[in-house]
């Protein structure tokens, strides 16, 4: 019975239709319990629906604490305690808790109502368990992780010279730091929003300089994560066609 369950819950292959019908039931209540946090008034309706996905939510939760020694495919106690620290489990709480009356309560009284409220959110990253889009996004991001780290700290580097060469050049116009830093970081993504500027002639050109460079390093993770996410299609077409063929020629053998 519980490996059933845990089959069902799971994301579904394809061949598994009551597996598949869970995955929308719980995709479907992905996107309703997030309509409510688009509107600011609370009205009946919304708050019918939050608590039926809320609840739909707990149970999922349950089934998959229930079903933890299979995920793990370890026959002992700890595959319990150690579902409820995992990653998913713990956004799967964080998705729960905002809409348990009590503790609404208790946190109204500590004026951080709205905050919890917005916790809400993370329930899109529910999508991940039952999307085979982002399952997929999800491999290319852990696959290609050393070359974006590497990226990253290149950007990150970038952005500090930049902010330390401008902050020195044209400190009049950055009150401090952070505003340097800020400045660096928009210029590196070329966004420019024009609300710290440099006004001298040397500060402009370091400005150019950061803009230019920023666009080749902004282009790096776009062409490491394409080429990582066409391997990844490829990788799924070739296990499709594989399970396919296994398929036919089992049917054919039993023919």
């Amino acid at each position: 019975m519980r490996k059933r369950i845990y089959e069902i819950i799971e994301q579904s292959s394809g061949g598994d239709r009551a597996s598949s019908v869970y995955d929308a039931i719980m995709m479907v209540a992905i996107v309703a319990s997030l309509i409510p946090l688009a509107f600011k008034q609370e009205t009946r309706l919304f708050f019918i629906m939050d608590k039926v996905c809320v609840v739909i939510f707990i149970i999922d939760y349950a089934l998959r604490w229930l079903t933890a020694d299979l995920k793990y495919n370890q026959k002992t106690a700890g595959s319990f305690f150690r579902y409820p620290v995992s990653f998913m489990a713990l956004i799967d709480l964080l998705s729960i808790l905002p809409s348990v009356t009590a503790l609404n309560s208790g946190f109204k009284i500590l004026r951080l109502m709205r905050m919890f409220r917005a916790m809400r959110v993370l329930r899109v990253m529910k999508f991940a368990r039952y999307s085979k889009s982002i399952r997929i996004i999800a491999n290319v991001f852990k696959k290609s992780k050393a070359p974006l780290a590497a990226v990253g700290t290149l950007a990150v580097a970038y952005i500090v010279v930049s902010a330390l060469i401008i902050i020195n050049v044209e400190p009049d116009s950055f009150n401090n730091f952070f505003d340097a830093l800020y400045w660096a970081t928009v210029s590196l993504t070329t966004m420019g929003y024009g609300d710290i500027y440099p006004v001298t002639t040397i500060g402009r050109l370091v400005t150019m300089a950061s803009s230019v460079f920023g666009i080749a390093i902004v282009a790096l993770p776009a062409g490491i994560i394409t080429a990582g996410y066409m391997d990844e299609i490829n990788r799924e077409q070739k296990e499709e066609q594989e399970c396919h063929s296994a398929d036919s020629v089992g049917k054919e053998r039993q023919e």
